[in-house]
């Protein structure tokens, strides 16, 4: 297979993270006889600095011509007083509308070797295996936004929050169609006691579950409610699907079951395109830690698994995919940390030797 692959390493840890998953996805192309061009672009809070836009021209000409985008982090306090505009957090968002990536699909397993780095008992972890599924191009992200003045003096600010049928009706098919792969379970979180567009989205999504997924069980829950319960039993949950801004919240207090932040992966994705393939944006969902960059210390985990969540989301190479999570898996298992991961007595690794650990257990599977 021949893929072209976008790379925007962005901000902060996100050079250092990419560089990594590249390793990995070059290793897994000379492996099985795949070619991969890996392509790098300014993105975010780098090309603000160079071209005054977070999503240059040719960035956009590279994405739209590629058969997936591996992309680090964006942001940091450098450009946190910018206009709207010119924040690199607005490329992200021109991004994901350019390439209509509709879905954001994030995995939550704990490691076994890892429990003690978290704050959760052992037991409460125990089973837990989870997607979080995020409407990720409407909502109160795209919605109108003003502020003004009254006559009074007052400030106001205003977000508008929106969705449509269509809008809901395919986030919820990419989460029951997930679900049918996994244990036929969909839980679809709102907040329909109180918003409008809430009921309109439990609505639909009954709907669609009962005409088009009657196999795949389904439960309705409420935000605030879900949150308690994601802390206090993991486990009982499948395929859970949210809107935009309730799944940025969620799977942000859902790192916490990893241990770190630095360990989960994400794919956004879209509609199956004409030539067969869904293409996607595939990145670690930590920040871009402006503090420590630039010195080899981030765990590359998250981008290493989101380029295995782009060999299986985009290009359809399940096999190559498995092997990327095992080699991490084994990896871990070996006592292999990050920093972030590392207990006291524990000396950590950095970014380029836990990749290299992850490089020898490939080469190794591969051998025997």
């Amino acid at each position: 297979m021949e893929a072209l692959i976008a790379v925007l390493p962005g901000d902060g840890i996100g050079p250092e993270v990419t560089r990594a998953a590249i390793r990995v996805l070059q290793q897994i192309a000379a492996r099985f006889g795949h070619r991969f061009e890996c392509l790098s672009a300014l993105f975010g809070g780098a090309a603000i600095d160079v071209s005054d836009s977070p999503f240059p021209m040719a960035t956009r000409e590279l994405v739209e011509r590629s058969d997936a985008v591996l992309l680090g982090a964006v942001g940091g306090p450098k450009w946190s007083a910018a206009p709207s505009s010119l924040r690199p957090e607005q490329g992200l968002l021109s991004l994901r509308q350019t390439l209509g990536t509709f879905a954001n699909i994030r995995p939550v397993k704990p490691v076994p070797c890892l429990a003690a780095v978290g704050p959760l008992r052992d037991e409460r972890l125990a089973g837990t295996d989870l997607l979080v599924v995020r409407e990720l191009t409407g909502g109160a992200y795209f919605g109108e936004k003003r502020r003004w003045h009254d006559s009074d003096g007052l400030e106001h600010a205003f977000d508008s929050c929106e969705y449509t049928t269509t809008e809901i009706a395919r986030v919820v098919r990419i989460a029951a169609n997930l679900a049918r792969s996994r244990r036929n379970h969909v839980t679809s979180v709102d907040k329909a006691n109180v918003l409008e567009t809430s009921r309109l989205w439990r609505q639909v999504t009954t709907q669609v579950m009962a005409a088009e997924f009657p196999d795949v069980r389904l439960e309705h829950a409420l935000v605030d409610s879900f949150a308690m319960q994601l802390i206090l039993q993991p486990a009982r949950y499948d395929v859970v699907v949210t809107e935009n801004l309730f799944g940025d919240i969620l799977t942000d207090e859902a790192a916490v079951l990893a241990g770190s932040i630095g360990l989960l992966p994400s794919a956004s994705v879209g509609d199956v395109r004409a030539d067969g393939r869904r293409g996607g944006i595939f990145e670690p969902i930590h920040g871009s830690a402006p503090e420590i960059a630039g010195r080899n210390i981030a765990n590359p985990v998250g981008a290493i698994l989101s380029a295995a969540m782009l060999l299986r989301h985009a290009l359809g190479l399940e096999r190559e995919a498995l092997q990327v999570e095992h080699a991490v898996n084994r990896t871990l298992d070996d006592g292999v940390r990050t920093l972030d991961c590392a207990n006291d007595s524990e000396q950590s690794s950095s970014t380029d030797a836990f990749t290299d650990h992850v490089l020898e257990r490939l080469r190794a599977s591969h051998e025997s």
